[in-house]
């Protein structure tokens, strides 16, 4: 189903992220995750892509897989980075045969020994696949749906927050469909950002991203790879708490996440999206404690 005609929906949308494993027993692990998660009936779920196209193939397999052997429906990453036109007209072409409606257009980390290509910004890609479904070669009377990245606690490579948001408006005007934030810790952060998209005429739906602290290592893998995010003192002074006890970690984490979820609902959100590092635990949770059996039933009470 295209990403507007999901996000249209009587319902707010909820999705899962997941990784393609690097090993056998990751794709077992993996595939009895999505099981459990299948059964939470997820808007869709997308698929990320290693730096500089590394996990390309890996990436295909999965997203097929998904179209193939469940009732998920996947959208996979799409970055600029290391990718010709032609290459990214290929991947384009095989998601398309394989019955894929949407994508994810990233610019992608810039790596040290890949080129950047023939894509400088995300908004170019956006371009590429809108004329890609402008030729009609999706199929007679579709296209994909194109959903980008937005930013509530800004982009480490554009300190200006004026310039960010002229960044994501030109992705807006090129053609996205929604918009998918990086994780926050801070919801008081993400609605003075979907505020200030307001104003700057950003009319798309936007999904916000949240991701349950499980681990003290996952919390600062997550500083590592979300630069620029706010970790409040509130959460820290319930960890600290926690200590060592790697389960108390993990409830403290899943509460932190159940209390933004409920926030982010009654505020209307268009849709929450949940990095799930490929576990479904936490995510189960936050629906249980929601009181919520499948994602139609988050809504507000």
């Amino acid at each position: 189903m295209h990403l507007a005609q999901i996000l249209a929906g009587p319902s707010m949308s909820a999705s899962f992220e997941y990784f393609p494993p690097r090993s056998e027993a990751g794709w077992g692990a993996l595939f009895a995750t999505i099981a459990e998660c299948e059964a939470l009936s997820p808007s869709f779920v997308s698929v990320t892509y290693g730096a500089g196209g590394s996990t390309r193939a890996q990436t295909h397999d999965l997203v097929v897989r998904l179209r193939r052997d469940t009732s998920l429906d996947p959208m996979p990453h799409l970055t600029c980075v290391g990718h010709t036109g032609a290459e990214i007209d290929g991947l384009l072409t095989r998601y398309a045969e394989a019955g894929v409606s949407n994508v994810l257009a990233l610019r992608g980390d810039p790596q040290p020994d890949v080129t950047l290509g023939d894509f400088t910004h995300a908004v170019d890609l956006v371009r590429a696949i809108q004329r890609f479904n402008d030729a009609g070669r999706h199929g007679p009377g579709t296209r994909f749906g194109v959903a980008v990245a937005g930013f509530p606690e800004g982009h480490p490579q554009t300190p200006n927050t004026l310039v960010q948001m002229d960044h994501l408006k030109a992705k807006v005007d090129a053609g996205a469909d929604a918009i998918i934030t990086q994780l926050f810790f801070d919801n008081a952060s993400f609605h003075d950002w979907r505020e200030r998209c307001e104003l700057a005429g950003i009319r798309v739906p936007i999904v916000a991203g949240i991701m349950p602290v499980t681990s003290l290592s996952g919390l600062r893998r997550m500083a590592e790879l979300a630069a620029g995010t706010r970790f409040p003192a509130k959460l820290l002074r319930a960890l600290a708490r926690a200590g060592r006890d790697e389960q108390a970690v993990a409830r403290v984490g899943t509460h932190w996440a159940t209390e933004q979820c409920r926030d982010l609902i009654d505020a209307g959100v268009a849709g929450i999206h949940f990095y799930t590092l490929n576990k479904s635990a936490s995510t189960r949770r936050i629906y249980e404690t929601l009181g919520a059996r499948t994602s139609a039933e988050l809504r507000p009470g």
